[in-house]
């Protein structure tokens, strides 16, 4: 599979959009977008998979916490959607960059006439220098939101199936943890950070722990599985930390940060 060696796709966390106290992390949105705008100026093709839907509209609903029932999850969803996409709206204006949204699910990926037609309004979005915001559409894909088991699991797999679909080199992941530890770092001092991975095995599966930022969903096992996919396919895969988006600046020079997977070569 030839990739496109200027194409990138960024996924940020519910963790990096709101705050300890569960609202908007206005800095974060404004950070992100100032540097993700800059890198495209640099001549880079940029998608953004963003979380953040249901904790955002949690936040809006003035919900004291986040619900657990479907309905009110697709509900907190649907209203979480509005909000981020016009705050990310308002931030990316500010930089002078239009953006789009994108909402999918599953039969989007394995439906073939609509996978042709999904890599098509990604191309033709970032032909124009638009960069498009991608999300699950949960306000109405209830297997995602209620199976233990998620198909994308907080949208880490979504981000590395769009990496594929749109044939981008580089998979970054942006968390709330610097990369993948030897052993859980919120529990353990001596916690050594792996900066390069060549091979995802069980020794490596086995750093993994739980879940991880209790305003999201998904965990570093769900990050692992999302750079495996991405990597069987050539990708390289970064996890970082989203509290400093200009990391980003590094990892597109190619200097270490977080810990990098490598990419399998294609023939």
């Amino acid at each position: 599979m030839s990739l496109y060696k200027n194409r990138i796709v960024i996924k940020v966390g519910t963790s990096t959009l709101t705050n300890e106290m569960g609202q908007n992390n206005l800095r974060s949105f404004d950070q992100l977008a100032c540097v993700l705008s800059d890198i495209q100026n640099m001549g880079y093709e940029i998608i953004l998979v963003s979380s953040g839907a249901i904790a955002i509209g949690t936040n809006k609903l003035n919900m004291r916490t986040r619900p657990t029932n479907l309905r009110l999850k697709q509900a907190a969803a649907a209203v979480g959607q509005c909000s981020i996409m016009r705050l990310y709206d308002k931030f990316f204006n500010e930089y002078d960059k239009t953006i789009a949204q994108i909402l999918l699910n599953d039969e989007d990926m394995n439906v073939e006439e609509k996978k042709k037609n999904l890599i098509n309004t990604f191309d033709s979005l970032l032909d124009m220098d638009i960069i498009p915001i991608v999300n699950e559409n949960d306000s109405v894909s209830y297997t995602e939101i209620e199976s233990e088991d998620k198909l994308f699991g907080d949208n880490d797999m979504l981000s590395a199936v769009v990496a594929i679909l749109c044939r981008a080199q580089k998979l970054v992941i942006l968390s709330d943890i610097d990369g993948l530890y030897d052993k859980d770092p919120r529990f353990n001092n001596d916690a050594r950070l792996i900066t390069k991975i060549e091979m995802i095995d069980e020794k490596v599966q086995s750093f993994a722990g739980g879940a991880g930022s209790r305003r999201g969903t998904g965990g570093m096992i769900t990050k692992l599985k999302a750079a495996k996919l991405a990597t069987d396919q050539g990708i390289k895969t970064i996890i970082t930390n989203g509290r400093n988006p200009a990391s980003l600046y590094k990892i597109i020079k190619g200097e270490a940060i977080g810990t990098l997977f490598t990419g399998r070569n294609i023939i």
